[in-house]
């Protein structure tokens, strides 16, 4: 016996993300607020509709807290980093230094929240760029709402190929890729290509959120030559070496944009006075005690420490190997529900690395940060107590609405209503399945905050989908990892990530409003290539 697809099973299944997106998107209610409802919601269509017994409820209840643990281990030290920062009165030192090397605010814009949180995300992933990019935006002046929209996006292209590549050998393990050489390279191919067509997208969103069309027209320059070269360059380096094909790429562009801020069309002083997206008032009231005689680099001390530690242990095969030798998780028994739908048994579930993990990375480059800072009496051990009190108290309302989300994620899973949300839009479409292949993958990564698991959740069902519709099998899995890393840009945990290093905590609604209508179009737009000219 089979969980029946039909219209009642499908509208149940789908009726905890609809409920969300009406309290989030339509009453604005934060994420705190609305999460609880969803995984209530969750809970009952599982149990009564779906016959998922208490016991799988429970286990499945189980891996979404271990799972929110570990993304907890991201945001308490990124918000860290942050007020250690802040306290030292960095940020301003980082504007200024900015507005002297580049005073073309467009540049800066395009530098912190695109390039700068696309190679973070070429690295470690995880809600870093988000983390990380959301104050250094805020800090150039731009406000807290579009400082969490910006680099939300900016970093998403690089959602499959990123993080050294995991979310894509995600995919390769999930549908047995590895066995077909040939499947293998057209896969990453057709990845690439629709990737670009995102990033594009990203540059002109990224331009128009800060100053409109007239924007647009001012940095059509600076969008194209980033474009190519982070588009372009991963689809040229997906031939060669997949674990690097978004570091390299992001690498070069992080030059490219100090190349830009020289050139005659952007190297004079120019801002969108009439976006709302600047601050008019960006007063910090800084002490000429602790910035006196603090410079750009001073400033930037905990990144560079955060990029150096990151590409020391993740790019050094043995070190690397050593520290991940260090691995923790807990192992749950197989569970089934009355329909017979099966949750195998796992040893060890999403296992940690504590050594290589990104909350690692950034918890190392806050207390480095703090230790340089207090040597440079810019911050006191008084203050050290006093940052992680204010951490303390902003991680809070995020753990709640993060553990949420991940467990109502897990225990719709687990119960069968993700798979029958998926297969009911594609046997609904059928042979139109192409054009709506990236929305799953969309929906996968908005669901669990994670191409990475979009890709473990839809993968295969892509693959047999594809293969029962007579569907190019390489276009359909490469739209369904470039669904995955549009999602990430709309994912409730990013964001959630990002309103709590911004300081705007309840305002998750209305950053989901602001990205629904780009991340949509985008899906959309790449299903329509997807069915007109590549299948």
């Amino acid at each position: 016996m089979s969980i029946p697809l039909n219209l009642l099973t499908w509208l149940l299944a789908s009726l905890p993300i609809l409920v969300l997106l009406i309290m989030m998107v339509g009453f604005h209610w934060g994420a705190k607020k609305s999460a609880p409802w969803g995984l209530l919601i969750a809970v009952m269509i599982g149990y009564i509709f779906y016959k998922a017994p208490l016991e799988l409820i429970l286990f499945e209840g189980l891996k979404g807290i271990w799972s929110a643990f570990i993304v907890l281990l991201v945001v308490w030290p990124a918000i860290l980093l942050y007020e250690v920062v802040q306290h030292a009165n960095a940020f301003v030192v980082i504007r200024r230094g900015l507005q002297k090397h580049s005073p073309n605010q467009l540049i800066q814009v395009l530098a912190l929240g695109w390039v700068f949180t696309s190679f973070l995300q070429g690295i470690t992933g995880f809600g870093v760029p988000v983390a990380v990019g959301a104050p250094l935006l805020i800090g150039i002046g731009i406000n807290p709402v579009s400082a969490v929209v910006i680099p939300l996006l900016g970093n998403a292209w690089a959602g499959t190929f990123g993080t050294l590549a995991v979310a894509w050998d995600a995919l390769v393990l999930q549908t047995g890729l590895s066995s077909e050489p040939a499947l293998l390279a057209q896969t990453a191919f057709y990845a690439a290509l629709l990737i670009w067509f995102w990033n594009v997208i990203i540059g002109i969103s990224i331009t128009w959120i800060y100053g409109g069309w007239r924007t647009v027209r001012k940095g059509w320059l600076a969008i194209v030559t980033i474009s190519i070269i982070q588009g372009g360059g991963q689809l040229l380096m997906v031939r060669f070496n997949t674990t690097l094909a978004a570091f390299i790429p992001s690498l070069v562009a992080l030059f490219s944009i100090i190349g830009l801020s020289k050139t005659k069309r952007y190297s004079t002083a120019w801002n969108s006075s009439d976006s709302t997206t600047v601050l008019t008032e960006l007063d910090p009231k800084v002490s000429d005690e602790k910035q006196h005689n603090m410079t750009m680099l001073q400033a930037v001390f905990p990144y560079m420490f955060l990029t150096s530690i990151t590409l020391l242990i993740l790019l050094f095969s043995p070190l690397k190997s050593l520290l991940n030798s260090f691995i923790f998780g807990f192992s749950f028994p197989q569970t089934m529900t009355g329909y017979g739908y099966i949750n195998l048994p796992v040893s060890l579930f999403s296992p940690i690395n504590p050594f290589t993990n990104a909350g690692f990375f950034l918890f190392s480059s806050a207390v480095a940060g703090f230790i340089y800072y207090f040597s440079k009496k810019w911050l006191s051990l008084q203050d050290g107590l006093s940052l992680v009190q204010k951490t303390n108290k902003k991680t809070v309302p995020s753990a709640i609405a993060v553990t949420c989300f991940i467990v109502m994620s897990r225990i719709m899973s687990g119960s069968g209503q993700t798979m029958i949300l998926a297969q009911g839009i594609a046997y609904g479409l059928g042979d139109i399945f192409g054009l709506i292949s990236p929305l799953i993958g969309m929906l996968g990564a908005f669901m669990t905050s994670s191409n990475m698991a979009s890709n473990i959740l839809f993968g295969q069902f892509q693959l047999t989908t594809a293969k029962l519709l007579g569907l190019n099998q390489a276009v359909i899995l490469g739209a369904q990892t470039t669904g995955g890393a549009i999602g990430t840009a709309i994912a409730p945990g990013n964001i959630i990530l990002g309103t709590t290093t911004a300081g705007i905590i309840g305002q998750e609604g209305l950053i989901l409003k602001k990205l629904l209508p780009i991340t949509l179009f985008a899906s959309l737009l790449i299903g329509l290539i997807l069915y007109f000219v590549l299948i």
